[in-house]
């Protein structure tokens, strides 16, 4: 199976389109701790149904047991869809069955992302996420997010994918710019302009290394822009 492939299928109760450009980076549910009071109630009712037919051949027992799968697939389903989906755009937060929810967090809005497990959590890997953001709602909460660890790091990475994506397209449009004003004439820029975006995206990239201060790295764009 292709990546392509194997994407599509995890990805197939996701309900909120993609934009153009964008793809998937992760899908997480919510811990699978929330189904085992499901399947044991399934489970009782299957073998009370059983019973009852069997010892007093009660025809409706059979009632039982298909109750006790019905719910069970309701259950499976509403745990199906109620998923965080992070895209290298935005996070994602859907749920609903019959009805839908959705909720986005774009990367470039989010300010800090937290999470937190309590004992029962770290035994079985599940725990409660925040997201930050720069509205004015507050912070976004998810609960019972299996793995939470996981789903913090990738919006973290795709958080630095964004904004080095964005750097790169602006430096572009700089250099650009920078070159036409200099006397390159027209929309189409002169052979020195992807050196001069390149240049700058190393300085960003050395500036969220850590390796150059925000006053550096100011002196250092200008002195490469001429300013």
């Amino acid at each position: 199976m292709t990546n392509a492939s194997a994407q599509s299928k995890k990805i197939q109760f996701m309900r909120t389109p993609l934009q153009k450009g964008e793809k998937t980076l992760l899908v997480t549910y919510s811990s699978w701790t929330s189904l085992v009071l499901p399947v044991l109630f399934a489970l009782i009712a299957i073998a009370l149904g059983i019973f009852l037919v069997a010892h007093f051949g009660l025809v409706w027992g059979w009632l039982l047991p298909v109750l006790g799968i019905v719910y069970w697939l309701i259950r499976y389903y509403s745990w199906k869809v109620n998923i965080w989906v992070v895209t290298n755009f935005r996070v994602i937060d859907e749920s609903g069955l019959m009805n839908h929810f959705a909720k986005e967090s774009p990367l470039d809005k989010i300010n800090n992302v937290s999470y937190d497990q309590t004992v029962m959590g770290r035994l079985f890997n599940f725990g409660h996420v925040e997201i930050q953001t720069a509205a004015q709602v507050g912070a976004t909460d998810y609960y019972n997010v299996n793995h939470p660890k996981r789903l913090k790091d990738t919006i973290t990475a795709a958080q630095a994918d964004f904004q080095r994506w964005q750097f790169g397209s602006q430096a572009e449009q700089m250099a650009a710019a920078m070159d036409r004003h200099s006397g390159g004439g027209g929309a189409t820029p002169r052979a020195g302009t992807p050196q001069i975006a390149a240049e700058l995206e190393k300085l960003f990239e050395l500036k969220m290394k850590g390796a150059l201060s925000e006053e550096e790295y100011n002196l250092a764009k200008n002195r490469l822009l001429g300013h």
